[in-house]
């Protein structure tokens, strides 16, 4: 069952245009000049109910349009959009009470007073049972490891630290669908790692439906199977991420090390990335050479110690996408 439609989402601005100079100023004041610009162009795709989804783009692509939109905050141009049985925008009242979003650019926490305040405010605000927001405060404090901190000043924490805050402000009521919107910016390694996790806890304990934006392609690979990536207002790929990888990937990362100094290495469709004395670290073309080739050759001819075989980074095929404006696969 899907906890999220979106069917031929369009979002246009009308947006003031105008020269440089105060002349030019002055001369907008009598004569104005507009013109259209589509955030949107004909969005469609589902989310099911419990899964995790990554929404990604370059900047200007459309997700934070996308997200407004299913957020109820943005009237869209036109297009239906459902999620949980609710139009956004129409039923925004119900509907917040079943929704949680954590913007990791903006504050949510009020900034001279302990986050717990925070957390009592929303126990208030959603209707919250006192024992059930007791038991589940305790349960994401515990997992999230910030007993310590929530009774600060949310001035006084780390970026870190009021990033956790935030998710359990977010997650107080068991929304059941829950926006994440950049969650691990500016985290150190640990955090991030612990923001994840509880992340896939949360999504698999209660089945809370996630739609994630970010920059950062680990939270991608680590969160979500399936992944929508929108460019310049239109789905480029909706599919799953292992499959973009083998679809459009015909590359790989050989890094082999040897017993005794090597020299150089040639062979069709390989390049050489980096050498030393005792590591190549080679970038095969399986078009032209078959991976099994590659690694016949290195140990006919050297003394291999070890070989590792990877994929290039998520990163490097995303930016592929980015620069292509036709779709690639779609499922």
């Amino acid at each position: 069952m899907n906890a999220i439609t979106v069917k031929n989402l369009k979002k246009v601005y009308r947006t003031h245009k105008r020269g440089k100079g105060m002349w030019n100023a002055v001369v907008s004041l009598f004569n104005r000049k507009y013109e259209n610009k589509h955030a949107l162009k004909g969005v469609s795709f589902e989310v099911e109910e419990g899964e995790v989804l990554g929404l990604i783009g370059p900047n200007g692509a459309g997700k934070s349009t996308t997200i407004k939109a299913l957020s109820g905050i943005l009237h869209p141009t036109s297009g239906d959009v459902k999620v949980i049985g609710y139009v956004p925008w129409k039923d925004r009242v119900k509907y917040v009470k079943h929704l949680g979003v954590v913007l990791g650019q903006k504050e949510q926490l009020w900034w001279d007073l302990p986050a717990i305040d925070t957390f009592y405010m929303n126990r208030e605000v959603y209707q919250i049972p006192n024992n059930k927001f007791k038991r589940r405060l305790n349960y994401m404090v515990k997992l999230l490891d910030v007993k310590e901190v929530i009774n600060s000043p949310v001035r006084d924490l780390s970026l870190g630290e009021r990033m956790k805050c935030k998710l359990i402000a977010a997650l107080l009521h068991s929304p059941k669908v829950v926006f994440l919107d950049e969650p691990t910016i500016g985290l150190d390694i640990i955090a991030r790692d612990r923001l994840r996790d509880f992340v896939k806890e949360v999504n698999q304990k209660e089945g809370t439906t996630f739609i994630v934006t970010t920059h950062d392609m680990q939270d991608i690979e680590k969160l979500c199977k399936r992944i929508v990536i929108i460019n310049h207002g239109v789905i480029v790929y909706d599919g799953l991420l292992e499959k973009l990888k083998s679809t459009i990937l015909n590359n790989k990362i050989i890094d082999v090390k040897f017993e005794t100094k090597v020299k150089g290495f040639r062979l069709k469709g390989c390049k050489l990335l980096e050498k030393g004395d005792y590591n190549f670290v080679i970038e095969a073309d399986t078009k032209v050479t078959k991976i099994k080739k590659v690694i016949d050759y290195l140990l006919l001819n050297y003394e291999v110690a070890d070989i590792n075989i990877t994929d290039p980074p998520i990163e490097e095929i995303i930016q592929r996408i980015y620069k292509e404006k036709k779709k690639w696969v779609h499922t």
